[in-house]
């Protein structure tokens, strides 16, 4: 028994002639004869029984019919979610980032997102958060969001945007009048940052352990709100995105200093696998990103 013969017998049925039945399924009345010969062949029972002059469903037809409605609805379901994946409306991304603040921008692109593809099924994995990478490469998310990259064939990096990291600190400390701060201004300092390990944390990596300096005191601590108590109670200085700290600059008593001169820069970068076969909808995604935060929210 082949599609076509349930496609037959359905319309046979649901347009209750031969005559209709050839018009919706575009075939001569020889053709619609034989194939119905054939499915009842196949069966080794009659589909229909002629009814005055009416084509009336067996018993094996009664059941032909209905497992005809199950199999048909069943692949025209399949064939829309088909389609739907290959032009990127159906589907799941998996998302991450290597630190909490950027869920401070991520959410509010994912939901303009959504409303444009209300059927892509958006995810932030937060257990992957701090090891984004490592989480991309054992496939539990599928995009991660990083500022650091390791070197591994089976990455791909393309860049998102770039942002500027300053110090929060107490508009009563020592550095409240600097233009900018350097490596030895830290050695005597608290040192609030989000999470260890140090060789994560960006001030340390392109500031403090090339000058080989070590601040008088570290302590993780990944709230930002409460880290930023502490600055403000001037109990420690934290580095921050410029982004997210100038909306508390506005309401709280702290001050954003630059670190060195020409300030520190970084870039962030979606981090994809390299030979993974990606459908449409994360490439769209992934223009979306690019354009929406660097137009929209404009971080900086």
């Amino acid at each position: 028994m082949e599609i076509r013969h349930l496609r037959l017998i359905k319309a046979i049925v649901e347009e209750g002639s031969i005559t209709k039945a050839i018009d919706k399924l575009h075939l001569t009345q020889s053709a619609l004869s034989h194939q119905l010969k054939e499915a009842e062949y196949q069966l080794g029972t009659p589909v229909f029984s002629r009814i005055n002059k009416k084509l009336v469903l067996t018993k094996a037809g009664e059941k032909m019919y209905q497992i005809a409605n199950e199999i048909l609805d069943k692949l025209s379901q399949t064939e829309i979610q088909i389609k739907q994946m290959v032009f990127g409306e159906y589907g799941e991304i998996r998302i991450s980032t290597e630190c909490f603040s950027s869920y401070h921008w991520l959410p509010p692109v994912l939901k303009q997102f959504h409303l444009l593809y209300p059927n892509v099924e958006l995810k932030i994995v937060t257990e992957a958060t701090h090891i984004p990478l490592q989480k991309l490469l054992d496939n539990t998310i599928d995009i991660a969001i990083v500022s650091d990259q390791i070197k591994d064939n089976n990455i791909k990096y393309l860049e998102l945007f770039q942002d500027e990291v300053v110090m929060a600190v107490s508009e009563n400390h020592a550095w409240a009048n600097k233009k900018y701060v350097v490596a030895e201004d830290f050695i005597n300092e608290h040192l609030l940052i989000h999470s260890l390990p140090m060789e994560t944390v960006t001030i340390h990596q392109f500031i403090l352990a090339p000058a080989k300096v070590v601040p008088k005191k570290i302590t993780p601590l990944p709230l930002t709100e409460a880290s930023l108590e502490m600055v403000k109670a001037d109990m420690g200085v934290m580095s921050m995105a410029k982004w997210a700290l100038v909306p508390h600059l506005k309401t709280s008593p702290i001050k954003a200093i630059k670190i060195g001169k020409n300030g520190l820069k970084r870039k962030h970068y979606i981090a994809i696998r390299e030979k993974e076969n990606y459908p449409d909808y994360f490439h769209h995604f992934i223009s979306f990103l690019q354009t929406e935060i660097n137009l929209q929210w404009n971080i900086q």
